[in-house]
């Protein structure tokens, strides 16, 4: 993963998990191992096509990974506005 990053100059690298199967605590170790290598490295992983049942499994062991196609969390998705208090200025 450290080598992927360094010779690529990317910041995120896009795992495709559509053909892991039935999703099982070895697939979460797996991709688990593979974000914390990303993120010594200064990046991160992205999961493409990964199956319900999998996504659902992260979410209850606390793993959260980003999915291709859906906004990050510290991001507000595309065409979101936040709300702001009467009188104050829009940014």
């Amino acid at each position: 993963m450290r080598e992927l990053l360094a010779v690529t100059g990317a910041g995120v690298v896009v795992c495709d998990v559509a053909g892991l199967g039935p999703p099982g605590l070895a697939a979460v170790d797996l991709l688990a191992r593979l974000e914390l290598a990303a993120r010594r490295a200064g990046g991160r992983i992205r999961l493409r096509d990964p199956d319900p049942a999998l996504r659902s499994l992260l979410r209850f062991v606390g793993l959260r990974l980003q999915v291709e196609g859906e906004a990050e969390e510290r991001e507000p998705a595309l065409g979101v506005e936040e709300e702001v208090e009467p009188g104050q200025p829009a940014v």
